[in-house]
């Protein structure tokens, strides 16, 4: 058995705390400084991680190779097979144009830009990254922006600030599953805390967004359905993530904050020509125009209310057990680790969920999917080939980190940087989100992010006496603000709309956006630990 030490390093925690953020320190400062590609960047830091581990901590090299090995099998599944798999679903519909008939569906529910704006950039852009994440609303969203006459620079802006709060619980929640695996906290506890953070954000975010498109005009006139829109999809991520299922979260939101949004009558009166003809200042795609048979139309819909329904139906409780007697659980191959307190850490059993993992349920989906739109057997299968090679980046920035991640904390590294950090008291909690934010800013991913610091957190939280799930959620919430500044989105937003190069552009325009929302943030997990609004956490 191996025992970890938390003060290694000349029998000093400082000394100990900084030979363990060697990993850390290695990945952000090639990512950040270097500007070196995430998946060479992770497997760099995964090395160095090793080695910290192995010969400052003493953990033997067979368990130190075992516990990455373990971090990259959790990277691989149940993680990137979520992604996998929901982003298959969306390249199908590309593939028979269900995709254009939905977003010309879009276009006819309003005329109103600002309206556009929060139906496309907010709405939609909360269902693409409840399924695939990982930029693709980014992508998708800005393109759909600049097809209905915005110009390209504000498109960009508009989805770079829209992918804010559902990010926490994107790609069928694969960020909180993460957080729950690296942290040892139950899943439960965990999402439903995120669910009563991020929601706030929803509040603001739809006001914000009307505001970029048409400035204090835009506010004064459309704030009505901005608000409706923000509230509903705050009210239906709410419950979801903390009574129904966090995997639906982002699902239910986007859906029921649409939903409101249409519903406003506000939201479908003909916009002013004033103001479309000041917003709407670049080309508009000519297919806008295009009528669409009903039952082609309810196809194009059909993807998402098949997910929908399979999770939903996954969660009856008779489901959900037989579902789960599929799990693997068994004894990780050689590994055998104890806390310094000489009790077995959770990192000794592996659980493989075979069927009531997401990606499981979105592949069902997708087949169902298939035979609703059209999409040939062989088709699909090419599709779902694209798409593992379309990933395969991703996918090696996701197992490296989280290889490095379960080095970190099973072999004590974690655990060192929490104690020291610690010593930070009542003010940890204020500035647990910048952690996250910073992860995310410079990873481009809110999963990779709770994989690094996720351990610290609670690690820190006990220290302190504050609530561990209260930190670690806000290591998650933190996290979605840093979504719009990092590299990987910025560049993804440029290349959409034709603006290569011009990053720098764009990261000052929403800079001062994602610095003031965190500070939010900030203020709201600091309340959440004191008795301000303690009253809010489960």
């Amino acid at each position: 058995m191996f025992v970890q030490q938390l003060e290694p390093v000349g029998g000093s925690l400082g000394l100990s705390a900084l030979v363990a953020a060697l990993p850390l320190v290695t990945v952000l400062v090639l990512l950040g400084a270097v500007r070196m590609k995430a998946h060479r960047a992770g497997l760099i830091g995964l090395a160095v991680a090793a080695a910290v581990g192995w010969l400052a901590y003493d953990m033997p090299l067979g368990q130190t190779v075992s516990s990455a090995a373990q971090g990259a099998v959790f990277g691989l599944f149940p993680i990137m097979w979520i992604v996998v798999n929901a982003l298959w679903v969306y390249r199908m519909t590309v593939r028979t144009r269900h995709f254009d008939i939905l977003r010309r569906s879009f276009g006819r529910l309003s005329d109103d830009p600002r309206i556009q704006a929060l139906v496309v950039a907010f709405c939609f852009g909360a269902l693409l990254e409840a399924l695939a994440g990982f930029g693709a609303p980014v992508a998708i969203c800005s393109v759909m922006l600049v097809a209905l006459g915005f110009d390209p620079v504000k498109a960009a802006v508009v989805a770079l600030v829209a992918n804010t709060a559902p990010v926490a619980f994107g790609a069928m929640g694969t960020p909180v599953v993460t957080l729950a695996q690296v942290t040892g906290l139950p899943l439960d506890a965990v999402a439903s805390v995120v669910g009563r953070q991020t929601p706030l954000l929803a509040l603001v975010v739809p006001l914000v967004l009307v505001g970029l498109v048409d400035g204090k005009r835009g506010l004064r006139e459309t704030w009505v359905p901005a608000l409706a829109c923000g509230f509903a999809f705050a009210v239906a991520q709410f419950v979801a993530s903390n009574y129904v299922s966090a995997q639906l979260a982002d699902i239910g939101a986007a859906l029921v904050g649409a939903g409101a949004l249409v519903a406003v009558p506000h939201a479908r009166r003909p916009a002013a020509e004033p103001v479309r003809a000041a917003v709407l200042t670049g080309v508009r795609s000519e297919d806008l125009d295009q009528e669409d048979a009903r039952p082609e139309v309810l196809r194009a819909y059909a993807p998402y209310a098949l997910i929908v329904a399979i999770f939903s139906l996954a969660q009856i409780p008779a489901i959900k057990d037989w579902l789960a007697k599929a799990n693997w659980v068994f004894d990780w191959p050689f590994l055998n680790v104890a806390d310094p307190s000489g009790k077995p850490v959770g990192g000794n059993i592996f659980t493989l969920p075979i069927f009531s993992t997401g990606g499981t349920l979105v592949l069902i989906a997708g087949l169902f999917t298939a035979v609703v739109i059209g999409v040939h057997a062989r088709d699909a299968v090419r599709e779902w080939l694209g798409t593992v090679h379309e990933l395969r980046f991703a996918i090696l920035t996701v197992t490296s980190v989280l290889a490095l991640a379960y080095v970190m904390n099973l072999s004590g590294q974690a655990a060192t940087i929490g104690h020291f950090v610690a010593a930070a008291g009542a003010g940890l909690a204020f500035l647990s989100p910048v952690l996250g934010w910073f992860g995310v800013a410079v990873s481009g991913s809110d999963t990779s992010a709770n994989a690094l610091f996720g351990a610290l957190q609670v690690t820190a939280a006990q220290q302190s006496g504050l609530s561990p799930e209260l930190l670690a959620a806000a290591n998650s919430s933190g996290g979605v603000l840093g979504k719009m500044i990092s590299p990987q989105n910025l560049t993804i937003a440029c290349a959409a709309v034709g603006l290569a190069g011009r990053e720098g552009d764009l990261l000052r325009k929403v800079l001062p956006w994602s610095a003031g929302l965190l500070l939010v943030m900030c203020l709201i997990v600091w309340a959440q630990s004191t008795a301000v609004l303690s009253w809010m956490l489960p």
